[in-house]
């Protein structure tokens, strides 16, 4: 219930790809999938979880992509160009 709670007060879910340098190999990259329900544009939860990347863990970041999708959206429709009676 909490996520349809988030996506009523206009949240999207949102996508980051964050690539960050191996702590003991810094020539080399890993990448890391964080997925959650946020606001857009500013994303409060995204910066949150950055910063605290940036202030616990050892992977110093390299670059972060972000994707953000609208899950309730209004319906689509389209007229019928026929019209026939069963009977």
């Amino acid at each position: 219930m909490a996520d349809l709670q988030m996506q009523l007060k206009n949240a999207r879910l949102t996508t980051a790809r964050i690539l960050y340098h191996m702590p003991d190999f810094e020539g080399l990259l890993q990448e890391f999938i964080w997925q959650d329900y946020d606001l857009a544009p500013k994303f409060p939860r995204l910066n949150s979880f950055l910063e605290f990347w940036s202030r616990e863990i050892d992977g110093k970041l390299h670059s972060v992509y972000v994707a953000k999708k609208e899950l309730i959206t209004p319906g689509d429709y389209r007229f019928a160009e026929w019209q026939a009676t069963l009977q």
